[in-house]
């Protein structure tokens, strides 16, 4: 069967679903076994995953006090049930990685659909975006965003259908899916700037016409108004709670723990960057030509999927350079700027589009390999059972509670110090030993440094803590540029040794200040 049997798939015949499903499942079967890699041999990569995981045991237990932290309830309540069979890190992490795999699935399926993709270039597309750099490492932690593209998938598909048939229902089916997406990640608010641009574009009034923007405002607040009277009822929680995270996070108070401040920082070269040196060298390329290509269907009503999905690769990429910024910001913007090279490639020669897709998912397996799977595995693990062997009941870390998850199934406490007054009140509380954790150097947490030169009682490796893509992940929260944030990698990248344990009571913490 030719891999590109048509000079366009807008004017081929809708494929019938058993022939694509024949192709995307092995292709899904492929990214899932590129996705749980190694995967149990992994530790839960950053604070937010380690965090996501403590309170998820609290939800279960139908303590809600954090369950609006990040705001994100949908979330926990999702994965509160897994709680009750176990509460091993590694079946979270697993978990998440299937669950980004299925959000990779109900996309290409919707995709294949509307752009009447046959089965080969479906598969084609899954392996591509399903190989990309950041959705790999993505799918491999325990954060929100393997459920945030499943909630995007079902977003997306469902205002591409409001667009094609502009009924009230479709629009409300559209609003019920960003209140969904609402609960589960707090960024999914950064959709309905994108929404908009699409409604005005389409301009057919539907939003605005017999009262249905406040329908649509009335289905986005029912979460928020059930969700926090449970928490309310529940746990006591004050019903504001929720929607004040969003106003903290989108006007702190006070500098975190690294001293960054606010959230407008306009830079429009980092995700450029990022995307040359970490993903596809087709993205770029792609999206430039999309612009020339897609961009004149704007004007048709409806528009044609090519440049449906190159208003959101396009919206994401400009919107989010504005803020303060990490790959994850891109991501609802990754898998349509994936499927813009394979819709594009499906006007060029058969032969040709297969030789460069083929080399596009070679390289995307080369770049997985180099800063993916070769930041493994985790020593925590060694760690936990050192200090269960040398019966060591409670320790400090810096800024990092990466030993947590590993430390639990020992009874084994650990308590995490964001800085050296809140160290030196541990060890007035018990604490005896340090593990010096070098996440405060991915978090940019300087005085810890001054810790480095202590002598130790043991110490460990922990590859994921030198890996480029933690660093940059973390650069939202230090606040710094693209080439700073690598510089900072690279200095840390010399250490052998990113895990020492240290005697507290050898530290001058007295002096802190």
């Amino acid at each position: 069967m030719p891999i590109f049997a048509h000079v366009s798939t807008f004017v081929a015949p809708p494929p019938a679903a058993v022939v694509y499903w024949r192709w995307l499942l092995p292709a899904l079967l492929a990214v899932a076994v590129l996705r749980l890699w190694g995967l149990p041999s992994a530790a839960l990569p950053d604070y937010d995953s380690v965090r996501n995981w403590q309170i998820i045991q609290e939800v279960a237990q139908l303590d809600w006090r954090h369950i609006f932290h990040h705001g994100s309830p949908g979330f926990y309540l999702f994965f509160a049930p897994v709680t009750w069979l176990s509460t091993d890190y590694r079946v979270y992490l697993v978990l998440n990685a299937l669950v980004g795999v299925a959000a990779l699935g109900v996309f290409m399926s919707w995709i294949a659909q509307a752009a009447r993709l046959r089965g080969p270039e479906t598969a084609l597309l899954a392996l591509l975006a399903g190989s990309s750099v950041f959705l790999t490492f993505s799918g491999r932690d325990f954060t929100m965003s393997s459920l945030s593209l499943l909630a995007l998938a079902g977003l997306m598909r469902a205002h591409w259908r409001r667009l094609q048939v502009p009924t009230r229902r479709n629009l409300l089916r559209s609003a019920g899916w960003l209140a969904l997406g609402l609960t589960i990640n707090y960024k999914f608010l950064l959709t309905a700037p994108i929404l908009l641009v699409l409604e005005l574009l389409q301009a057919d009034g539907l939003l605005w016409r017999r009262g249905n923007w406040w329908r649509v405002l009335l289905v986005v607040a029912l979460p928020f108004v059930v969700l926090g009277v449970l928490a309310w009822v529940l746990s006591g929680v004050p019903l504001w709670r929720w929607p004040a995270v969003y106003f903290v996070i989108m006007f702190p108070a006070a500098a975190n723990a690294a001293g960054r401040q606010g959230t407008v920082q306009v830079d429009f070269s980092y995700y450029l960057r990022y995307l040359t040196d970490f993903e596809s060298p087709f993205l770029l390329p792609a999206l430039g030509m999309a612009l020339v290509w897609f961009g004149a269907d704007l004007r048709q009503r409806p528009t044609t999927m090519g440049a449906y999905l190159l208003v959101w690769a396009a919206c994401t990429l400009a919107g989010m350079s504005l803020l303060i910024k990490a790959p994850r910001g891109l991501l609802f913007g990754y898998i349509p700027m994936y499927a813009l090279p394979v819709l594009l490639l499906q006007k060029w020669p058969r032969s040709v589009a297969l030789v460069l897709l083929v080399l596009a998912l070679g390289y995307n397996g080369w770049q997985v390999q180099r800063q993916v799977l070769a930041y493994a595995p985790s020593s925590y693990p060694q760690v936990a059972a050192w200090l269960k062997q040398r019966q060591i009941a409670r320790v400090a870390t810096s800024v990092g509670i990466g030993l947590a998850p590993a430390a639990a199934p020992q009874q084994i406490t650990v308590a995490g110090a964001n800085n050296l007054r809140q160290l030196a009140a541990l060890r007035r509380q018990g604490f005896r030993y340090l593990l010096l954790d070098d996440y405060y150097r991915v978090a940019g947490v300087q005085p810890f440094d001054t810790l480095r030169r202590a002598p130790y009682v043991a110490a460990w490796p922990e590859p994921l803590l030198r890996s480029p893509l933690l660093y940059l992940e973390h650069s939202e929260y230090t606040g710094l540029g693209y080439q700073a944030t690598l510089q900072r990698q690279q200095q840390a990248a010399r250490d052998t040794l990113q895990l020492r344990l240290i005697d507290l009571s050898r530290l001058p913490l007295s002096e802190a200040r």
